[in-house]
């Protein structure tokens, strides 16, 4: 399966989360990520992340996540697969000797809804700021400009001040924190 999505920063939390309300669109409850990105050994920012393998270590609750991510057609069309591990420093560990390098620290307040087939993330993302994420898993023969077109349809009805980015989170932080 692919985690096709889109991504935009939103100034306005509050506009955003009444402009859900009024459709009836419940969130969750907020919760913290803590989230470790990778990259591979001879990967830098600014390099393409097309076709390449990225890991992430993700602790929400107490419970640790390991999530291998590979960019397809583009950085937020990606080949995705997640497991929950129970240590997260022996997967730190392994992560290092499998040829990948930490690049950033991505600490945010997610909540979320479901609506359909879509998944919303609304994020507080530390020294970055609020963000909308709407994505949809897709078999790998989907096509992913179609559905990221049918996510921005539905972006743009709710009316609110938002601007897409086509950077991850960790690219995002990279250049916040330069």
């Amino acid at each position: 399966m692919r985690e096709i999505e889109l991504k935009y920063r939103v100034e306005d939390l509050e506009a955003l989360l009444l402009a859900l309300k009024s459709r009836g669109i419940e969130l969750s409850e907020p919760v913290f990520q803590d989230d470790q990105a990778y990259a591979p050994a001879g990967w830098q920012f600014g390099d393409s992340k097309l076709g390449v393998s990225f890991l992430r270590l993700r602790t929400v609750q107490g419970c640790h996540y390991f999530t291998l991510k590979q960019p397809a057609d583009n950085a937020q069309d990606c080949l995705e697969y997640e497991t929950q591990v129970t240590d997260r420093q022996a997967m730190h560990h392994a992560a290092l000797h499998m040829g990948y390098r930490p690049t950033v620290r991505i600490a945010k307040t997610r909540r979320m809804a479901t609506l359909d087939d879509c998944s919303l993330c609304i994020d507080e993302v530390e020294g970055v700021g609020g963000f909308l994420e709407v994505e949809r898993m897709a078999p790998d023969h989907a096509d992913a400009q179609t559905i990221q077109a049918d996510l921005a349809v539905f972006v743009s009805s709710l009316g609110i001040a938002a601007i897409r980015t086509d950077q991850t989170y960790d690219s995002l932080v990279h250049a916040a924190q330069e």
